[in-house]
């Protein structure tokens, strides 16, 4: 009768709300924080670089400043692709 008792209790403790299926739920859980952490920490690597070369590279400065602002020096030819806005 004791071991029919511990029996269940031990079924209802490893297949209850903290059991087996919590365990498993709270490693895959872990696994897709640590893949999110490791691509983040890649991107955080990847710009760091980024920055260090526009520290130390004027001409990486000049492509940046003409990229985002969308300058160019006079006399520069712009060739415009891709299709054009319907208005």
């Amino acid at each position: 009768m004791v071991f029919l008792l511990a029996a269940t209790y031990v079924v209802a403790t490893l297949s209850g709300a903290r059991g087996i299926p919590a365990v498993l739920a709270r490693q895959k859980q872990i696994q897709r924080l640590e893949d999110r952490n490791a691509q983040l920490a890649r991107e955080i690597e990847r710009k760091r670089d980024h920055i260090l070369r526009l520290q130390n590279d004027a001409s990486e400065q000049e492509l940046e400043i003409r990229d985002r602002y969308k300058l160019v020096h006079p006399g520069d030819t712009v060739f415009i692709t891709g299709q054009p806005d319907k208005k």
